[in-house]
C-alpha cells in the first residue's frame, strides 16, 4: 500500500489502521515524493489525497497512468462537489472518497477495488485445497476454515496470487510489510513457519537461494 497524505496526523493513523489490517503501508507526503515511491514500487493499492503541497494528486495520477502506473487508486479529498470527482475519475483514478469518512467504508471501497485491481482479479482465490476469500479475509483448507492472523493471512494471500511461483524474501516483504519495518532480517521465515503449522509442513516449499513458493 501506498498512503499519499500531506496531514500528519491523518497520515499515521491511515498507516496504524492500515497495518492492523495486515498490509504493508509506506508513506507520501507530497505529489513528487508519491510519483517516485509509486514508479519504483509495485504497490497494490494507492490512496491518494487531492490537495497536496506541489503537485496535487490529479497531477499525480495523471503522471501515474501516463508511466503506465495502473496500480488501482483511491482518492481522498475534502473536495465532495460533483466537478471535483469527476476531475478525480477522469485523471485515471478508479474510486472516489471524501473526508470524513469512516474507516470501515474506506476499508469496504479497497476491497471492491482490491476484486477488480489493475489485472484479473477472481473474487475467490483456490490453490489446490486451499480456498482464500479476500474480500471477507477468510480462508479453508479441505473446506475447514482456518484461524490466521492478519499478518498471516496477507503474506497466503500473496502466495495464492502467485500458485507455483518463487516468491522472493524481498518480494514478500514488499507486500506485506512496510519499508520503515526495521526487524527484517528473517520475519519471512518466522512467518511461512506460522503458515506450514497451519497448513501443513508441506504446503509451502524452500527454493534454496531463491525464496518460497507454493506448492498446487
Amino acid at each position: 500500500m501506498l498512503v499519499v497524505e500531506d496531514e500528519l496526523k491523518l497520515a499515521s493513523l491511515l498507516r496504524q489502521g492500515l497495518s492492523s489490517q495486515g498490509m504493508g503501508v509506506d508513506v507520501a507526503h507530497t505529489g513528487e515524493e508519491a510519483l517516485v515511491r509509486a514508479s519504483a514500487t509495485e504497490y497494490d493499492m494507492i490512496l491518494l489525497d487531492v490537495m497536496l503541497p506541489g503537485r496535487d494528486g490529479i497531477e499525480v495520477c495523471r503522471g501515474l497512468r501516463a508511466r503506465e502506473v495502473w496500480s488501482p487508486t483511491l482518492m481522498l479529498t475534502a473536495l465532495d462537489d460533483v466537478q471535483s470527482r469527476v476531475r478525480g475519475l477522469d485523471s485515471g483514478a478508479d474510486d472516489y472518497l471524501a473526508k470524513p469518512f469512516s474507516f470501515e467504508e474506506l476499508l469496504a471501497r479497497m476491497r471492491a477495488l482490491r476484486r477488480r485491481g489493475a489485472g484479473p482479479r477472481p473474487a475467490l482465490l483456490g490453490v489446490g485445497d486451499l480456498r482464500l476469500d479476500p474480500a471477507a479475509r477468510r480462508v479453508w483448507r479441505h473446506g475447514v476454515e482456518l484461524a490466521l492472523t492478519p499478518r498471516e493471512f496477507a503474506l497466503l494471500e500473496v502466495f495464492m496470487r502467485h500458485p507455483g511461483e518463487v516468491l522472493s524474501r524481498f518480494e514478500l516483504l514488499e507486500h506485506v510489510w512496510d519499508s520503515g519495518y526495521e526487524n527484517r532480517s528473517n520475519v519471512i521465515d518466522v512467518y511461512v513457519g506460522y503458515l506450514r503449522e497451519k497448513l501443513d509442513r508441506t504446503a509451502i516449499e524452500t527454493v534454496r537461494g531463491a525464496g518460497y513458493r507454493l506448492r498446487g
